[in-house]
């Protein structure tokens, strides 16, 4: 057993990371309840990190954004912060969340398009965007309903705002459509009935602008409203940040099987037209099956054994694991540019399963850290009790499974904190 794996595997449950007692409302306060995100991490983590490891004023860096929680919490702490993520739904969810808007001027912005709206009947022009798959989704009631929404918030002048209600429109798409509600594959439900469009969207604002107006209250009262937070729609292996200028990352990665989330964001992407193909929209992911493998560099001895492993069970999952760590090594190798010295990242990673063989992303990405120079300077294991994760994958497949399937193993009951330092 490598040094790293006997670290790992004396590693004890820590309950005191768990927050097993915060419930949806806690994790959910201020904006980071607007919308539904697969796999995220709760906000307590965030900031009891930033407690830890920065002072006031300290930078702080998500690779891996999603929907924002990092930036989020590093505003209320009073740290600057940048955020990158390759998905432009995430970003567009980062930009609303990020922004404490002056809750007069929201409201004001509410009334008049809830004016606009209210004009709505059968006899309305609308023209509805013309897509198979969003005719596949939504039935044609629903279809111009959103499409009428879609029209008026795109008339908006003032992006900031704009953003808030196209934030709030993608959270309603899949109770408005005929998808699966607690389906984690798109699947649809022939016997839904979808939500109305037009009153489901004022519900869903009015949550928005209660959650904004804490967080504007909030940011006031500590004078954080001016701190900057950033985010941008790129690679994490290309962040705009400037060399040893980061105190603390705080991040966690997508899974190996991570153009799962292509998909469980395509209605947005459909609809705010981040893509006119799935197919397109799925290769932007990291560690995809439809990357370049030519000259993969895993740097660690265990993604190499976990890669010879898999290449007995299946050539296909050997490669799409073996490309994930490659491009997993080169985010990392981003990661050390940026921090200071002295400065921490903060991992936060489970493990899995494919095709019978343990995937240990955790102890890889420590091999791979530790490679490129930095330090273990702790490994936190936590159980999780409240993140919106699927619990059960096929055995055979990797996929997210149902409760039913024969097949179903248990997946991310614990997961790690690795906390490495330059």
């Amino acid at each position: 057993m490598s040094q790293v794996a006997t670290l790992f595997s004396k590693t004890k449950i820590d309950y005191s990371w768990s927050f097993s007692d915060k419930t949806r409302k806690d994790t959910a306060y201020i904006t980071h309840g607007y919308h539904r995100y697969p796999a995220k991490f709760i906000p307590q983590i965030v900031s009891r990190l930033a407690e830890k490891y920065t002072n006031e004023g300290d930078l702080i860096v998500d690779p891996f954004g999603g929907c924002g929680t990092t930036l989020v919490e590093s505003k209320v702490m009073g740290r600057p912060s940048v955020g990158v993520d390759i998905n432009p739904v995430a970003v567009l969810i980062t930009k609303a969340k990020i922004t404490p808007i002056e809750p007069k001027k929201i409201e004001k912005a509410f009334i008049a398009l809830k004016g606009k709206l209210d004009t709505h009947s059968k006899d309305t022009k609308i023209k509805a965007l013309e897509h198979e798959r969003i005719d596949y989704w939504f039935k044609p009631e629903e279809k111009r309903k959103l499409a009428f929404i879609f029209a008026e918030i795109s008339k908006l002048k003032d992006q900031v705002i704009r953003d808030f209600f196209f934030c709030g429109f993608s959270n309603i798409l899949k109770n408005c459509s005929i998808w699966l509600q607690k389906s984690n594959k798109p699947t649809r439900d022939f016997e839904k009935k979808p939500s109305d469009p037009i009153q489901t969207f004022y519900k869903q604002v009015k949550m928005m602008m209660r959650g904004n107006a804490r967080f504007y209250e909030l940011s006031k009262e500590k004078n954080h409203l001016e701190i900057p937070s950033q985010v941008y729609c790129t690679d994490a292996r290309t962040i705009p940040v400037k060399d040893n200028s980061v105190s603390l990352i705080v991040t966690s990665p997508p899974y190996v099987t991570s153009y799962e989330y292509a998909d469980l964001h395509q209605l947005t992407a459909l609809w705010l037209e981040y893509t006119k193909d799935l197919s397109d929209f799925r290769k932007r992911f990291i560690g995809t099956s439809y990357h370049n493998k030519k000259d993969l560099v895993l740097n660690s001895e265990l993604a190499e054994k976990i890669r010879n492993e898999l290449l007995e069970k299946d050539k296909k999952t050997a490669e799409e694991v073996a490309t994930y760590f490659s491009e997993m090594n080169q985010v990392f190798a981003e990661m050390k540019r940026m921090l200071k010295k002295g400065g921490k990242t903060c991992i936060v990673i489970g493990n899995t399963s494919l095709k019978g063989v343990e995937i240990l992303n955790a102890e890889v990405f420590a091999e791979q850290l530790q490679n490129l120079g930095l330090k273990i300077a702790d490994i936190i294991k936590r159980e999780i009790p409240s993140k919106n994760l699927p619990s059960v994958r096929d055995e055979k497949t990797g996929k997210f499974a149902k409760l039913s399937d024969k097949n179903k193993i248990s997946a991310y009951p614990t997961e790690y904190i690795l906390i490495m330092e330059k």
